[in-house]
């Protein structure tokens, strides 16, 4: 599975929740898992499983991939794990720490 992140330039937020996703990922014990980061413009279906953004580009993302996932806030690291674990369940991985 690939989880990339997006923000309006691809360098700094998204980078950031990037890193914050592999923690999330650590914290629920699932290994395996791609991740990259990249500008909202360069987003399509074929970039990854799943695409994260911030809530400011909510709109922006809306049909640039089909499992789009929107968060409220790019450091709270409880609403990561939620949303990582969820969407690391609808793509039929396991999730041991939940």
């Amino acid at each position: 599975m690939k989880i990339i992140t997006a923000c309006s330039t691809g360098l700094g937020s998204s980078f950031m929740t990037q890193l914050n996703i592999e923690k999330a990922l650590k914290e629920l014990g699932v290994d395996g898992v791609d991740t990259d980061h990249t500008d909202i413009a360069s987003v399509t279906p074929a970039s990854a499983d799943t695409v994260f953004v911030g809530r400011d580009l909510a709109e922006a993302a809306q049909g640039k991939h089909p499992d789009v996932v929107v968060l409220n806030s790019l450091i709270d690291m409880e609403e990561i794990k939620k949303k990582v674990a969820a969407a690391l369940e609808r793509h039929g991985v396991e999730v041991p720490n939940k």
